[in-house]
């Protein structure tokens, strides 16, 4: 049975966006995200946690159009440590994301109500 005062992995992630670092886990030197207890593929718990440099590759897009609200876009981003994470990219028109742009980890502050997240923008190399 795990201590309950241990942190879960999510809490983990989130004290990284806090400090403005997008983290990741390795397990055998292999990177994957989201956070978890175990790696995927082998239940490996000998875990490592690791600092992005943030910099990636939209993998795939699409544009959400809701009712009454602004566009916004949902992309998968290939980042350049070997994982992929879904996310958005901001700063531009969502019709404007391409798959192949280069982009740039940014975290969003959190609030009361709401966590501390990453999206992206544009890398200015691109």
């Amino acid at each position: 049975m795990s201590d309950p005062m241990e942190k879960s992995p999510l809490a983990i992630f989130r004290e990284y966006c806090d400090r403005g670092e997008l983290a990741y886990q390795t397990a055998d030197n292999k990177p994957f995200f989201y956070p978890r207890l175990a790696a995927p593929g082998t239940g490996s718990t000998d875990l490592e946690w690791k600092v992005s440099s943030g910099l990636g590759t939209v993998y795939a897009t699409t544009t959400l159009f809701p009712r009454g609200a602004d566009p916004y876009d949902v992309s998968l981003i290939d980042l350049d440590e070997g994982f992929r994470m879904m996310s958005r990219v901001d700063g531009i028109d969502a019709l404007e994301v391409q798959v192949g742009m280069r982009v740039k980890v940014r975290m969003v502050p959190g609030t009361e109500d709401e966590a501390p997240y990453p999206v992206f923008d544009v890398a200015e190399d691109a």
